[in-house]
């Protein structure tokens, strides 16, 4: 039985446990005000327990710490002790605005509902927060930006700056709580 409990900022490591790696077949991009899709053939590797770049589990740890230390949460998704799942919640992103800053589910545990209940209740911490709208900055891959559709995301022709300048090839989405 999955359960979605918070996690101290100390245990950011645990990301490693993450099996992230993926088959993209399709990877969207968004111009002139529409989403459109292309055929991809990538191969999204497991994390690196090596260096402190972008795709290592160092890097995504010194990432996310300043979001934590500045009142963010960390959300696991545990099967027993197993970390299946996490989230990261960036509240304040704007003005009546929090961001789900990170959200990954481990390969064997996917299409099982996991980043439904870690992405509702990042939601529920936004409204508790007093946030209207749920911002995330998606990865283009069409299971990510598929997914976040479902659940009621929408591109955004007014990107936030910061992100945007930090991931321009990313979806970015807006949710209205």
């Amino acid at each position: 039985m999955i359960t979605i409990r918070q996690m101290a900022a100390s245990g950011l490591d645990r990301i490693g446990e993450i099996d992230r790696s993926e088959h993209v077949t399709r990877e969207y991009f968004y111009r002139h005000g529409s989403l459109e899709s292309r055929a991809v053939d990538v191969a999204v590797p497991r994390w690196s327990r090596c260096g402190d770049h972008e795709h290592s589990v160092q890097g995504r740890a010194h990432a996310w710490r300043p979001i934590l230390d500045r009142g963010g949460k960390r959300l696991g998704a545990l099967d027993a002790d197993t970390l299946a799942g996490v989230a990261i919640y960036r509240p304040h992103l704007a003005e009546g605005m929090g961001n789900l800053s990170a959200l990954y589910v481990s390969r064997q545990y996917r299409r099982k509902g996991i980043a439904s209940l870690l992405a509702q209740e990042v939601a529920r911490l936004a409204r508790a927060d007093g946030a209207r709208r749920l911002y995330v900055s998606a990865t283009p891959s069409g299971s990510a930006v598929e997914f976040y559709r479902s659940h009621g995301f929408e591109p955004t022709d007014e990107p936030n700056r910061e992100l945007y300048t930090l991931e321009p090839d990313d979806i970015h989405m807006i949710l209205e709580l």
